[in-house]
């Protein structure tokens, strides 16, 4: 079908999704190039199977202009009437229209009702924009529906604010996570109520053992049967199922091995409480890839809550809270690699993201009816400092058992800034090729001598050479003094031509080797609280972070200490590269120019290499 010119029935109506007047109060309306590109690329995405709510969510963002997506799926029905996907609505309406006499009478008598409410509606929206002794209402009562409207009662009403926003969110995965109490079961419950009328729903909601899913089930028998009379709890399979046909299933998934109970199921809305009780990943992952439905109508949706702490902190907090501010939805990422998740080359989708996310923040004082009694905040202050930074500020940036419990990132991450001339500048790095090499620029504030970590650079699969130009492309322009690099880069493992180390200073990266004498780990690992601490004469950090280097803002917080009570981190925490490359900038005794020296050494390193081409 050709974009036609159209005509508006007079200056006020609204002109059609992708039309624009002639001119300013112009009747006559002309297709708007830039919108028809955008448009007939919808529909070339609706006519390959993808999602109504997902397509009219792009099209909103690409044209700046809102579009339901009903009013999207309208829109394919005009413009591909002969689209296969067209055919296949009109068919599957075909089989639900009524085929009994009895079946007819009942659907008419729905519709007439429906066309009733919506006549109310707008009667009682025109009535609301009149002043009532203008208006003449014959004698009509339009008060009854709103005062029966009153006299109902309300099955659930979402707290405003986050609670709302989590069961408004239209991205595919959302976690609503924070301090305790702040309502976030209740929403997990609520959320998958809206679908089931649908017949072909099937959801699932899932805690780590089957113990703890007592409490959702018995909220849940508070809430359904009135919400949907007729709604029956199967004590036996743990399943409720409701007049329409639809089905919810609690149930657990307590070790990895048991996501092998829900090989060859399909649901369209899969809910997690307390995530974070899941030590790896693996369950959530895998349960991905039972989110689907072969009714069009129905959206998947992956929902989440949970509090801050337990065995998974780490890896939800990478994949929700880490990769964009709290509310913001993202591009999903890979929490391995810190890389968006897009289809890939060769893909007919290439380059666009396979979902989004978005996180939820969650507070005590989004529920009115436990802030306001105050007695619930005083049992969680009452906690142990990390519990009631978890539980009752839910802060993300302290797990249990960490190694740097001084972190805070109101503290010790700040705005990128203008670093001054004279502020002395070094680097740092922890190299690696299979896993990752992290490379950390350091700035000396002169007035307290405390450290600004600038810039980060957090690469893998980069050869010496590689990482060199990598480092120097970064800090053109920049002072350099020195650079700290892991001193294993030097040592050649059976190998005769030159380390990496090498590699790198010959082509102008020049470093001078870390400590890694005996104790050095722990050595470093104190230095590192020393300067986390909070100066009792100036109220500042020894060291403070640009909220540009996300990996290591990431990970300190996320360090668990040794588990046999030594004073060194825990040797089995795979990512410790920026911890490591952090390290060895604190360990090599940074320091602002001093007034001192006048002049002599100052912007100089204290370090002198023996060889002036290998640099050590």
């Amino acid at each position: 079908m050709t974009w036609e010119n159209k005509t508006r029935p007079n200056a006020t109506a609204r002109p059609p999704y992708g039309y624009i007047p002639v001119s300013k109060g112009s009747l006559d309306l002309i297709p708007d190039p830039s919108v028809v590109v955008l448009v007939e690329e919808a529909m070339d995405y609706l006519e390959k199977g993808q999602s109504t709510r997902i397509v009219a969510e792009w099209l909103t963002e690409k044209v700046g202009k809102s579009i339901s997506h009903q009013g999207i799926l309208n829109l394919f029905k005009r413009r591909r009437p002969n689209s296969a996907r067209v055919k296949a609505l009109a068919k599957a309406n075909r089989k639900r229209k009524p085929k009994t006499k009895e079946a007819k009478t009942l659907a008419a008598a729905k519709q007439k009702r429906t066309d009733a409410k919506r006549l109310l509606t707008r009667a009682n929206n025109k009535l609301g924009k009149l002043e009532p002794k203008v208006l003449n209402t014959d004698g009509l009562d339009f008060n009854v529906a709103e005062e029966k409207a009153q006299n109902q009662e309300v099955i659930f009403s979402p707290n405003p604010g986050p609670q709302t926003e989590f069961l408004a969110s239209a991205e595919q995965e959302v976690l609503y996570g924070g301090s305790a109490g702040g309502g976030k079961s209740y929403a997990l419950l609520a959320d998958p109520m809206r679908y089931f009328g649908n017949k072909n729903f099937a959801g699932i909601l899932l805690r780590r053992t089957n113990d703890e899913l007592r409490e959702l089930v018995w909220k849940s028998q508070e809430m359904y049967p009135k919400a949907y009379p007729g709604a029956k709890w199967g004590e036996k399979k743990s399943q409720w199922v409701f007049p329409s046909g639809a089905k919810m299933w609690f149930t657990f998934l307590e070790r990895d091995q048991d996501v092998l109970r829900y090989q060859g199921q399909a649901f369209s809305w899969i809910g997690w409480d307390e995530l974070t009780q899941h030590s790896t990943p693996f369950g959530y992952n895998y349960m991905r890839s039972r989110l689907r439905t072969t009714d069009k109508e129905l959206p998947i949706f992956i929902r989440s809550t949970t509090n801050p702490g337990g065995p998974g902190h780490g890896w939800v907090k990478k994949m929700w809270v880490d990769p964009a501010p709290a509310g913001d939805k993202f591009i999903a990422t890979d929490i391995e690699t810190g890389k968006q998740m897009l289809y890939p080359e060769g893909h007919e989708k290439e380059g666009q993201p396979l979902f989004k996310r978005r996180f939820i923040p969650a507070s005590l004082k989004d529920n009115p009816y436990l802030a306001e009694d105050g007695q619930y905040e005083a049992n969680l202050l009452g906690l142990p400092e990390t519990q009631r930074r978890q539980l009752l500020e839910g802060d993300w940036t302290v797990a249990d058992g960490a190694a740097f419990g001084e972190w805070r990132a109101d503290v010790h991450v700040c705005k990128p800034f203008e670093i001054p001339d004279d502020w002395r500048r070094f680097r740092s790095c922890d190299y690696g090729y299979s896993s990752y090499s992290a490379v950390h620029w350091f700035a000396i504030d002169p007035s307290f001598e405390t450290l600004y970590v600038y810039r980060e650079l957090y690469v893998s699969k980069h050869t010496g050479k590689d990482l060199a130009r990598a480092v120097l492309e970064a800090e053109i322009g920049d002072n350099i003094q020195y650079g700290v690099l892991d001193s294993s880069c030097w040592h050649n493992r059976g190998q005769i031509g030159p380390s990496v180390a090498e590699e790198m200073i010959k082509m102008g990266c020049r470093w001078r080797p870390s400590d890694r004498t005996a104790g050095a780990r722990v050595a470093g690992k104190n230095i590192m609280h020393q300067r986390l601490k909070i100066d009792e004469d100036t109220d500042l950090p020894g060291m403070v972070f640009f909220d540009t280097c996300r990996q290591v803002i990431a990970d300190i917080p996320s360090i668990p200490s040794c588990p046999k009570g030594t004073d060194d981190i825990d040797q089995r925490y795979a990512s410790d590269h920026t911890y490591d490359s952090v390290r060895y900038g604190v360990m090599s005794r940074p320091r602002a120019a001093s007034p001192f020296d006048f002049g002599h050494g100052a912007t100089q390193p204290a370090y002198r290499p023996a060889d002036e081409v290998l640099g050590y």
